[in-house]
């Protein structure tokens, strides 16, 4: 099987982050799964389940000031280049660490493939992709883990450091703040569009493929403590969990949004995945949509693969997209 023949992403249900568990249904399986004798006042674990934010962190004994940040992302391929989804993969996965404040120092990887169905050098493409932007974020990749898997799956589990009293979390957000957005909307339409078309979207895999450590370094050195990293519960879905866990209302100015280009296309032309549908239901009974038209309405809710930062302040070269104000009866009000 020749590889530049193969299309990776027809040997997959879904694509990147449109294929994770809808957040609804996720949040009733990971409700109350916590270990008392583990947590409390005195515990190290700084930042586990209960906000759904971007990874765990701990705090070591006798060392104040640095915490340990882990996680863990993997998902089917978004695009049919096996370099191309390493990377892709990687970056995101590198994305929960910066996410938090933190800064990647280890990986691992987290590979399941279809062993009599795809040749293992599609698999070595897609593990130097993900080595590649490991190594540009100066993360080392000390081995992982392989499996047998009828679908394709790649990622990485990630462990990084970060000063404690300086993270990004997804509670701290308060009235007044503005947010700003560090990627542009519209990755999962024109992978959607790929998927089905084999049409290549260099934007796209530029986008997706660009690490969040500027945009991370960026909002701590402007201050920043709120903060979380935009895959696939869609810009609304995340917004949603960060207004919810700081216990304020955000406003969007869906008119300062930014967009990929061709986004509105892919909309127009039906190339929505299920994730994206089901991340706007979930969404609808905490937002006031306003007059926003369906098209954007989808957009915002797109499901994105390795997206950017929505931060709570301003953040040099990033649009600001809208502001918190105090808690009303909708988390997220569009205008």
């Amino acid at each position: 099987m020749r590889q530049e023949a193969v299309r990776l992403t027809q040997f997959a249900h879904g694509g990147g982050c449109a294929c994770k568990i809808p957040p609804g249904e996720l949040e009733e399986v990971v409700g109350g799964l916590t270990a008392p004798s583990l947590t409390g006042a005195d515990s190290s674990l700084l930042v586990g389940l209960a906000t759904g934010d971007d990874a765990a962190v701990v705090t070591l004994p006798g060392q104040e000031g640095t915490a340990v940040v882990s996680t863990a992302d993997f998902f089917t391929p978004v695009v049919d280049d096996p370099y191309d989804w390493g990377r892709i993969a990687a970056a995101n996965a590198l994305s929960d660490v910066y996410a938090m404040g933190g800064r990647p120092i280890v990986a691992v990887n987290l590979l399941a493939w279809p062993r009599d169905r795809l040749p293992f050098a599609l698999a070595r493409e897609v593990l130097r992709g993900g080595l590649d932007v490991a190594t540009e974020a100066g993360c080392h990749v000390g081995g992982g883990h392989s499996v047998d898997d009828p679908e394709p799956k790649y990622g990485m589990a990630v462990t990084g450091v970060a000063d404690p009293a300086r993270l990004l979390r997804n509670d701290s957000g308060r009235a007044g703040l503005p947010l700003s957005l560090t990627k542009p909307l519209g990755l999962g339409v024109l992978n959607n569009r790929h998927k089905a078309t084999g049409e290549r979207f260099e934007q796209a895999i530029a986008t997706m493929t660009a690490l969040n450590r500027e945009a991370s370094a960026a909002a701590l050195a402007a201050g920043a403590t709120c903060a979380t990293d935009v895959t696939g519960f869609g810009l609304l879905g995340h917004l949603h969990k960060l207004a919810r866990a700081s216990g304020v209302t955000a406003v969007i100015d869906t008119s300062a949004v930014p967009y990929l280009e061709g986004a509105r296309e892919a909309v127009r032309d039906g190339y929505v995945s299920g994730g994206t549908r089901r991340n706007l239901e979930w969404v609808a009974p905490y937002t006031d949509f306003g007059h926003t038209d369906a098209g954007t309405r989808l957009l915002l809710a797109d499901a994105q693969t390795s997206g950017g930062l929505l931060v709570a302040g301003e953040v040099p070269g990033a649009p600001v997209i809208g502001e918190l104000v105090p808690d009303g009866p909708h988390s997220i009000i569009l205008k």
